[in-house]
């Protein structure tokens, strides 16, 4: 399917940075990973202690009113901290690997070549990113492929960007371990649940001499009065969680990063050093293609004729690719730097690491005709993904 070659170049020794690359040490990685491993513990614990409080105030004080009433906040403060088990996103489509055999035999060397899992899944978004989330209580993995990244890069570089977004989520990555990743999870969804409704008030401007002004004036304000305390006693739970998140993010934040660095070294063995050097450079192409696909949705809406505004375009993703290639041979006789300007101080490393350390040759090649089997299997999911996107638009940011 697909052509192996050895790599000519042993693995080069890289250097450990955070956001403002100073260096990061072995020692620092383990107290800031184990000091993670802590405050994921305790978030863990108190859940735990929330839950098995909140039954014993209300079945050992049944009798009474207040335990019931405090055991039943403590109840709600439980089931928002409750882990919850990942699930696929409904409205993307999703391949499997017996809908997709060339896909995932692709998906599979890649994995096994950078020694990491393979994916259980495959589903396909509108976003120019590919990355790996789990679900389940198993936490199987699922690949999410964004078809406007897999359309502006080219063969090579795609599997670098696969080979990078696999090795990523391995468990070298504190953020994908399961204690880690279910408090980080359990933290975010609990501080969403507790975001107060900025629509919970009543406004009230009728005429004063109406029938019993005054009585429905009094209420609403009543009712502002309740929702704002509602509001404010919401607000020190939903703060907690926020802020343990934000420590549990900093803390695990130089782990994160040595992981991607060890991911950008699998990619350069599998992909080729070349390959990995192009794609990080090219994901800077983001903004420059989603206005692009912008456009094209909005030339398919008004000026095109005897077309059905949500019918999917057959040479959308074709028109994608040409000008993400165009934009590369701008770059490349200097004509524009804009989208490419590596402005954070970590990419910038990322890139120098794999332009100084030693060469990789590729290790997986795709021929032409593994190419055009993946092409005719992707066919209906980037159809799907053509349909939502000329349905909901492009979210340019």
């Amino acid at each position: 399917m697909f052509e192996r070659h050895r790599p000519f170049t042993a693995e080069g020794e890289h250097v450990e940075r955070d956001r403002h690359s100073r260096p990061v040490g072995a020692a620092r990685i383990k107290i800031t990973t184990a000091a993670a491993y802590a405050v994921a513990g305790m978030v863990h614990l108190v859940t735990a202690a929330l839950f098995t409080g909140s039954l014993l105030l209300i079945v050992l004080g049944f009798r009474t009113v207040v335990q019931p009433l405090v055991g039943l906040v403590l109840l709600g403060l439980a089931l928002a901290l409750r882990p919850r088990p990942g699930r696929l996103n409904p409205d993307l489509p999703t391949l499997r690997g017996a809908d997709a055999p060339a896909l995932f035999q692709l998906l599979n060397e890649i994995a096994d070549t950078c020694g990491v899992r393979r994916p259980d899944t495959v589903q396909f978004s509108p976003e120019f990113s590919i990355t790996v989330t789990h679900y389940g209580f198993r936490r199987k993995s699922c690949l999410v492929l964004g078809l406007p990244l897999w359309a502006a890069y080219p063969p090579q570089q795609r599997i670098a960007a696969l080979a990078h977004a696999l090795a990523y989520a391995a468990p070298r990555n504190v953020r994908s371990r399961v204690f880690v990743a279910t408090a980080l999870e359990s933290l975010t969804a609990g501080s969403e649940t507790m975001r107060a409704n900025g629509n919970a008030y009543i406004s009230w401007n009728a005429n004063v001499y109406a029938w019993r002004a005054d009585d429905v004036a009094g209420g609403a304000r009543r009712f502002n009065i309740r929702a704002r305390t509602s509001e404010w006693l919401l607000w020190i739970p939903r703060a907690a969680m926020a802020e343990t998140a934000r420590l549990l993010l900093w803390l695990t934040l130089p782990a994160t990063q040595s992981a991607q660095l060890e991911a950008d070294d699998a990619t350069a063995r599998t992909a080729s050093s070349e390959a990995a050097v192009a794609a990080l450079n090219d994901q800077h192409l983001a903004r420059a293609i989603y206005l692009e696909a912008h456009r094209l949705v909005i030339e398919a809406k008004t000026l095109s004729r005897n077309r059905s505004a949500t019918t999917p375009q057959p040479d959308f993703w074709e028109n994608v690719a040409h000008h993400a290639e165009r934009l590369r041979e701008k770059r490349g006789s200097g004509q524009s730097s804009g989208p490419d300007a590596l402005t954070n101080p970590f990419d910038a490393l990322r890139m120098a690491r794999l332009t100084n350390n030693p060469q990789h040759r590729a290790t997986i090649i795709l021929n032409q005709s593994s190419l055009t089997r993946i092409a005719n299997e992707l066919r209906l999911p980037e159809q799907a993904v053509l349909s939502k996107v000329m349905r909901d638009g492009i979210a340019v940011t």
